[in-house]
């Protein structure tokens, strides 16, 4: 009864308030939790399996639009060795801007590539089996985060790398970059550096892409004032006890 119950908390932590709506039918299996009716293995695989997919949706949604990165918590900002190269060109002329500029295109470049992580999460929850899912059901607040990133983290990697360089590209930012480290390398008595911002716009993208999913598994869980209907309020009343 307790994981099944779990199973609710799932498929509404990762939907919105419209979003619900289009879950009916998931709601009315969770309904049979509250009246006793027991689920058969097929409903809790499916319920979860939608959960996931609706949560992963709108994190995906979210990032991909424009601004998604740049101007929420989950910005990117410059890796720390290009902070110093930026420091020393602050005074060269045609340069003043060059951290804004950088950062807003490595932004940019995220935000064309975050809309290629949907079939690679749709891939990863379509093979939950269904062990896997009590697990996840039965795990710590972040289990399904957790899962989803064990699975996909190599492969969206490998396929982020290659769009965050070509929109980086797209967007000029590399050619800027380039001119950067040109420019730094030709001052006196500085170390020559040029640090790859496709490799660290990439891994940045995905550890805001999860921050995110985790952020709306972990929400309902915590926050009551988000429970907003009797059916959430019943299923967390337990918890809070």
């Amino acid at each position: 009864m307790f994981r099944l119950s779990i199973l609710i908390l799932l498929v509404i932590t990762f939907s919105s308030s419209t979003e619900a709506q289009r879950l009916g039918d998931l709601i009315g299996k969770a309904k049979k939790v509250l009246s006793g009716e027991k689920l058969t293995e097929e409903e809790v695989g499916a319920g979860l399996k939608e959960a996931l997919n609706v949560g992963t949706g709108q994190a995906v949604d979210f990032l991909s639009a424009e601004d998604g990165y740049h101007t929420s918590i989950y910005k990117i900002l410059l890796p720390e060795e290009a902070q110093g190269v930026v420091r020393k060109l602050s005074m060269v002329p045609g340069f003043g801007n060059l951290e804004t500029n950088l950062v807003e295109r490595m932004n940019r470049g995220a935000e064309l590539a975050a809309a290629q992580a949907k079939p690679i999460f749709l891939g990863a929850i379509k093979a939950l089996t269904f062990q896997y899912v009590m697990k996840i059901l039965s795990g710590e607040r972040d289990a399904a985060t957790r899962y989803l990133e064990l699975k996909t983290y190599d492969q969206l990697y490998d396929q982020f790398l290659p769009i965050i360089r070509s929109a980086l590209d797209e967007v000029n930012a590399t050619d800027l970059w380039r001119d950067a480290v040109t420019a730094y390398n030709k001052l006196p008595l500085v170390k020559k550096t040029n640090p790859e911002l496709d490799d660290h716009v990439t891994d940045k993208a995905l550890f805001g892409m999860f921050g995110l999913i985790e952020k709306k598994e972990e929400g309902i869980r915590s926050d009551v004032n988000q429970r907003s209907s009797d059916l959430l309020r019943k299923v967390f009343a337990q918890q809070d006890k």
